[in-house]
């Protein structure tokens, strides 16, 4: 029989899973840049709008202790319901259950806070109880101290979870830039959030290319005067 793993990640074949991702939730992540992560989990965010992959935003305690989750991240899912649990573990919550079974993808994509409680519970009842494949984007999700995280990693995998990063996953659903209805809106994403792989398209673009620089306004570069 084919190990599913060895399939690659496509926009018919997985759906995804946002796990509190919160602010006093992100306040506790040491594992990583605070801002890196917040940046990675909107990119990847941005890259399941593109793709139309099935969303699941799930969030726990919301009033009383966790806060709200990233405007950032709600704006790419305009009118998407939020999931409030009370539970660490979204598997306990029906609610969850059920929203991933009706998107009827057995490949979960998890981006999640923090990645040795939320992430890591929900990883190993899914795949228990569920029979689902969970594939954690590593820089999507954050734990206590880069310990936490490595080690909740590690269990994971040992565990059957398939570990990945966002700009993996994006390219992945990609795969061919032959692929022309989706390229411009994912090099829109890597412009904006892959770091220097973004800065280095821009470059290419506008002196490379001569495309028009990726502002929104008109700015007047004035010639060099020596000073007198």
């Amino acid at each position: 029989m084919t190990n599913p793993k060895l399939e690659v990640l496509t926009p018919d074949n997985c759906q995804i899973i946002f796990i509190d991702q919160q602010p006093q939730m992100a306040f506790g992540v040491q594992s990583m840049d605070r801002q890196a992560l917040k940046n990675n989990t909107v990119g990847l965010a941005k890259a399941a709008k593109v793709f139309n992959i099935p969303t699941i935003i799930t969030t726990v305690e919301t009033e009383s202790f966790s806060g709200h989750t990233y405007p950032e991240l709600l704006d790419v899912f305009p009118g998407q319901d939020i999931l409030e649990r009370s539970s660490m573990n979204s598997w306990d919550d029906q609610k969850v259950r059920d929203a991933l079974a009706a998107n009827g993808k057995k490949k979960v994509v998890v981006s999640g806070l923090w990645t040795e409680v939320c992430n890591n519970s929900f990883a190993l009842c899914a795949m228990l109880e569920g029979d689902y494949e969970i594939y954690m984007v590593a820089d999507a999700s954050g734990g206590t101290s880069k310990e936490a995280h490595d080690y909740a990693m590690q269990r994971m995998i040992q565990a059957g979870v398939v570990p990945v990063t966002w700009q993996q996953v994006l390219l992945e659903w990609q795969r061919d830039w032959a692929h022309k209805a989706t390229y411009d809106a994912v090099m829109a994403i890597v412009r904006e959030h892959s770091g220097a792989y973004g800065m280095g398209v821009d470059y290419a673009y506008t002196m490379v290319h001569k495309a028009p620089q990726r502002t929104h306004g008109e700015h007047a570069t004035l010639a060099p005067v020596p000073a007198r």
